[in-house]
């Protein structure tokens, strides 16, 4: 059964000539205190406003990866945001440009109100107020959700405490958008809210999901993880097309394919 290589030259993404890489990530290993290796030796680039998805069976180090990009889990090899070594010296910094959001939002949003969410991360830098509610008005307005302000986070919808949980990051100006599973749980209607507002959004994302239907409508590349390591890297629209590989790795082709 042929598995396509990251080392295949016509499959394999790297700078794409907008800029040095946003992310770069070389030969990360990483294994947990039970001894279980997550990572082996994963290298990739995301070239500026790049969008790449990150798909996999569970269990394939999707989420141990993204938690290694703002310092949250450290292992060997070598990281970088906008240049910048993910490092201990630097993880305040790092931090703002890795705009992590999590599967559940309720894992991130921990305010009495959407306005104290989305103002958290530019208070914590320290930025003057007016600043601050210029910030949240205009990371409220990019997800649909200016308005809100005042209302409590706990009483929002599934769609909308997603959107307001992106909110949080792009108050942060960030390099990176990273998501977890962004459309697990939504109803058709706010997934497609979510799906039109990630391809309006002008940021560089790695977004690691099982809804193939949305990689394939929204991501040009896609990055294929199994026993944590790449298996493949390549365009979407071709990967999608390897039956082999789909099966080998534990994906179903979208039947819009």
């Amino acid at each position: 059964m042929p598995i396509i290589h990251p080392t295949d030259k016509k499959l394999l993404q790297t700078d794409n000539g907008a800029g040095p890489p946003t992310l770069r990530v070389q030969n990360l290993s990483f294994s947990y205190p039970d001894g279980f290796q997550a990572l082996k030796n994963v290298s990739l680039t995301i070239a500026p406003r790049e969008k790449a998805a990150l798909v996999g069976p569970n269990g394939a180090g999707k989420s141990t990866l993204m938690l290694h990009l703002n310092g949250l889990l450290q292992g060997s090899g070598a990281l970088e945001v906008a240049g910048l070594p993910v490092a201990k010296p630097h993880l305040p910094v790092i931090r703002g440009k890795v705009g992590m959001v999590f599967q559940n939002p309720d894992d991130q949003l921990f305010s009495p109100t959407v306005f104290d969410d989305v103002a958290f991360g530019p208070l914590h830098m320290g930025l003057p107020v007016d600043e601050i509610r210029e910030r949240v008005a205009r990371a409220l307005a990019q997800v649909g959700m200016d308005g809100f302000e005042d209302r409590l986070s706990h009483h929002l919808s599934l769609g909308q405490k997603k959107r307001v949980s992106i909110a949080t990051v792009l108050s942060m100006n960030p390099e990176i958008l990273v998501l977890d599973e962004p459309s697990a749980g939504l109803d058709p209607r706010a997934r497609r809210a979510l799906i039109n507002l990630l391809r309006d959004l002008p940021l560089t994302m790695l977004v690691s999901s099982h809804d193939m239907l949305m990689v394939q409508e929204l991501f040009p590349r896609m990055i294929v993880m199994d026993e944590g390591e790449i298996v493949a890297d390549g365009e979407t629209a071709v990967l999608l097309q390897n039956n082999d590989l789909l099966e080998a790795h534990g994906l179903e082709r979208p039947s819009l394919a």
